[in-house]
């Protein structure tokens, strides 16, 4: 994960350890560790298309998802919102399986519940130079 071209984060100190911790789970691809931070009532959205909704669903759903490249990278730019609302604009760098590295734009508003727990991911991305 990069953070050195983080511009603005509107975190607390806490709330931001937190969110990279969470984060890391996506660019190591461990859905164990994710699904720690998902409530049980998770909703997902990629693009306009419901991802799925449920912990269980959503784990299935990334597990085979993240077989679908070799790695990812976060590239943090800016984090708007407050400690349990907030918006991520990323530059997302990806591996394909055939090695070849591509860069995604991507934002994510991402909520958490009462419990400090995700309950709503809404992820917006052009996925077409990675499967392109």
């Amino acid at each position: 994960m990069k953070t050195e071209n983080l511009r603005i984060n509107q975190l607390s100190a806490p709330a931001f350890e937190n969110y990279l911790a969470y984060l890391k789970t996506m660019d190591d691809k461990d859905v164990e560790a994710y699904g720690k931070f998902l409530a049980d009532e998770i909703t997902m959205t990629f693009n306009n298309a419901p991802f799925g909704q449920g912990k269980d669903m959503i784990l299935n759903g990334l597990e085979k998802y993240w077989q679908s490249f070799s790695t990812i990278e976060h590239d943090l730019i800016n984090i708007y919102g407050s400690d349990r609302n907030y918006v991520l604009e990323a530059l997302n760098h990806y591996t394909r399986h055939d090695g070849q590295i591509v860069t995604v734009n991507a934002v994510a508003f991402t909520d958490l519940n009462e419990d400090g727990k995700v309950r709503s991911v809404r992820l917006y991305m052009d996925m077409t130079p990675l499967f392109g």
